[in-house]
């Protein structure tokens, strides 16, 4: 607990709309990370998510997060391991499919299956297979922290970007 806290502090209520926070968020870009797992009876999951970001060197540690509400929280609440997929700039329509309700993510999707069992979808730029190390309810979300155990990347590969409620695949300096 941070020491603000410790004291009895709270914050001020919030001065915008739930949609100007969504709207200002949405202004830091991004990469695209599909998050996948395997459950204990071998049923294949798998999301959308761009709150990945790093947390430690030593040991190697990244984050992420999920909705309470997700269809998913008790596969990655209960799940030992799982994998992020940081997507390349040619699998926008794969983040578009892992982001949909009501279908079946995985039809047809090419994938080989990682040291710690979660699937590694292939051509995605970077992957991390992870321990899943730590959860910190926060708000309406869960952030994860996973260990990872294994990784590797294409150096070649252009990241697939999210700005703005839009994808993005040029990305000119």
């Amino acid at each position: 607990m941070s020491p603000a806290r410790q004291s009895g502090l709270v914050a001020r209520p919030p001065d915008f709309s739930a949609q100007e926070f969504r709207a200002s968020l949405g202004m830091f870009a991004t990469g695209v990370t599909i998050v996948t797992a395997r459950t204990a009876d071998g049923t294949l999951v798998g999301l959308t998510a761009n709150s990945f970001n790093s947390v430690s060197l030593s040991p190697p540690l990244v984050l992420w997060s999920l909705a309470h509400r997700a269809g998913s929280m008790a596969a990655f609440r209960n799940g030992q391991h799982y994998a992020i997929n940081v997507l390349a700039a040619d699998q926008q329509a794969l983040a578009e499919r892992f982001a949909a309700r009501d279908i079946d993510r995985w039809a047809g999707v090419a994938f080989s299956e990682g040291g710690n069992g979660a699937p590694l979808l292939q051509g995605a730029a970077a992957v991390f297979e992870c321990f899943n190390r730590s959860q910190y309810t926060e708000g309406d979300h869960v952030i994860f922290v996973g260990e990872v155990e294994r990784c590797a990347h294409r150096a070649e590969a252009s990241p697939l970007l999210f700005h703005g409620g839009r994808f993005y695949t040029e990305h000119p300096l």
